[in-house]
C-alpha cells in the first residue's frame, strides 16, 4: 500500500475544512468572527509547510498547503474588506 494514499486523504479533509469558513465569510460579508492573529499565524505556518514540502518534494504537502494557503488568503482578504464597509 502507498503510504501517500494517507497524504492525500489528509490533505483533502485539512483543505477542504476551510471552505465552510470561507463560504460563510463571504455569503454574509462578515468576518468578525474570524481571529486575525491566528489567521496569520496559520498563514505563516502553511507557508512554512510548503517550503518543508517542496525540500522534501511531498506532492501531497505541497498541493493541500497550496490550496489551503489560497483559502486562507481569500478569508484574510475578505476579512480585512468587510471590516472596512
Amino acid at each position: 500500500m502507498n503510504v501517500d494514499i494517507f497524504g492525500y486523504f489528509a490533505a483533502i479533509l485539512t483543505t477542504a475544512a476551510f471552505l465552510p469558513q470561507l463560504i460563510k465569510t463571504l455569503k454574509t460579508k462578515k468576518a468578525d468572527d474570524v481571529s486575525l492573529t491566528t489567521l496569520i499565524m496559520f498563514i505563516i505556518g502553511v507557508l512554512s509547510w510548503i517550503i518543508y514540502g517542496y525540500k522534501i518534494s511531498s506532492l501531497p504537502i505541497l498541493i493541500a498547503n497550496f490550496i489551503t494557503l489560497i483559502l486562507n488568503l481569500l478569508i484574510l482578504i475578505s476579512k480585512v474588506y468587510f471590516s472596512k464597509t
